[in-house]
């Protein structure tokens, strides 16, 4: 039997994304080609893969049982390569990032020089947004989240808390004073960021307040939020990842100090499930979280009341 390495990888890419020629497309062939492949695996395995429509193609039973099997053989040439690569040192190939990108920005983009000189073999696809990125359908290899982590087949490691504030300009405290309660926000110029209207806050002896808000703008940009909290518009829930620098110089301060946002978030490093870690991956996995802890620190490390 003649499995070749192109033709898996080709046959569980479709698998995830449904279509032939967009899988193709990644791997450089093209739909002519790739195409070929499949009917190929096909005919040498025997069965059908797939169901074809115009539309799209899904797996059938036996294309669902040897999408197991075409992962494990991956995952051992993947592992075998991992350990060779090893022993001779040599690190190379694509690595495949995506991260929000106000977190992209300030935590990574910085030090992508710095890695790419000690790893010159390693090229990188680094895609900075804030919409969520479906990493397995899309193929990274690696993607940061900030969030409370739900359960998922997907590999996460935790890198670092994620400490957030209440936060809002001296101005605009000195303009509309400053809530006492959480109930009090009700009365303010608040501003939430994406679709989330209702702000969880947890005082020092665990209750738990819900709050409705409301504000001027809607906005998915943690940049522009923190521009907007800068010039004196309202209220915010910011990372002290990105707002400590100004806490620290008094461009903001701290609105309910005895109150922070629940559930807590983190921030994780998360990769696709079901394969051998490659070693670029783990290059950059590695080099990356150090900087973003350096980063925090230097951030907020020493903000008051953390």
């Amino acid at each position: 039997m003649n499995l070749e390495l192109t033709s898996l990888h080709l046959f569980i890419r479709v698998a995830a994304l449904g279509a032939i020629g967009r899988a193709g497309e990644e791997l450089g062939l093209s739909r002519t080609n790739a195409s070929q492949r499949i009917q190929m695996l096909e005919a040498e395995l025997g069965v059908s893969l797939f169901n074809r429509t115009t539309r799209a193609v899904s797996l059938t039973a036996d294309g669902e049982r040897f999408l197991i099997h075409a992962a494990r053989i991956l995952d051992d040439v993947e592992a075998a390569r991992i350990d060779l690569s090893s022993a001779s040192h040599r690190i190379s190939g694509l690595v495949r990032v995506t991260a929000s990108a106000a977190f992209g920005e300030t935590h990574i983009v910085p030090f992508v020089p710095e890695f790419l000189a000690a790893y010159p073999d390693i090229t990188l696809d680094l895609n900075l947004s804030d919409a969520i990125v479906d990493i397995v359908e899309q193929g990274y290899d690696l993607a940061y989240r900030i969030a409370s982590l739900e359960s998922s087949s997907l590999v996460a490691q935790k890198v670092d808390d994620d400490p957030r504030w209440l936060v809002a300009s001296p101005d605009y405290v000195a303009r509309h004073g400053a809530p006492v309660s959480p109930d009090d926000l009700s009365a303010h110029m608040c501003l939430p960021l994406g679709d989330i209207r209702t702000w969880s806050l947890r005082d020092s002896k665990g209750a738990v307040s819900e709050v409705r808000v409301k504000g001027p703008v809607k906005i998915n940009m943690g940049g522009a939020l923190h521009q907007w909290l800068l010039s004196g518009m309202g209220i915010g829930l910011a990372a002290l990842w990105y707002v400590g620098p100004a806490l620290k110089a008094g461009k903001l301060v701290r609105i309910l100090p005895d109150h922070t946002p629940w559930p807590q978030t983190k921030i994780w490093a998360i990769r696709p499930p079901g394969r051998a870690m490659p070693l670029r991956v783990k290059a950059f996995m590695d080099f990356m979280n150090s900087r973003i802890l350096h980063t925090n620190t230097a951030q907020y490390g020493d903000l008051d009341g953390l």
